[in-house]
């Protein structure tokens, strides 16, 4: 099991109280990926969120004017998130995520985490707000990413 001391490292965690932490690292899991390996695929229910312990990460996206993917953003530094999209309906990942290297991720379900974030909305608000902040940081990413291939 993650330690709390680990938790905190996490932005998104970063000032919730020891107790609330118990509880995410009571709830998660870690899983090891292949160099290659997907996460999870682009249009697939999203269930969970994912944070990097180490290793890299690759988010594409599919266009439908190219055959290949476009590389929209990469998780290379310990303590990222990606796949928010299990926290927002209409929960279906809006990306790809595929492993550079062989990596060692940490995964929450977005279930149970919420549940745990509404039981204590003065924390559950804070994470929302780091999670739009991610979002829009996402978004921009994107943007300029798809933008070059045209």
């Amino acid at each position: 099991m993650i330690s709390t001391e680990t938790l905190s490292q996490f932005n998104l965690f970063s000032g919730l109280p020891e107790s609330m932490l118990r509880e995410i690292a009571a709830m998660s899991r870690q899983a090891s990926y292949k160099k290659d390996e997907f996460v999870f695929r682009e249009g697939e229910t999203a269930d969970k969120l994912h944070f990097l312990l180490h290793g890299s990460v690759a988010l594409r996206v599919n266009l439908t004017s190219r055959p290949e993917s476009v590389t929209v953003s990469f998780i290379s530094m310990p303590y990222q998130i990606f796949g928010w999209s299990g926290m927002v309906a209409p929960n279906h990942y809006t990306s790809s995520a595929q492993c550079d290297e062989d990596s060692e991720l940490l995964i929450v379900p977005a279930e149970p985490f919420m549940k745990l974030l509404a039981s204590q909305p003065e924390h559950g608000f804070h994470v929302m707000l780091r999670i739009a902040e991610i979002i829009s940081d996402r978004l921009r990413n994107s943007r300029q990413a798809l933008l070059k291939t045209l």
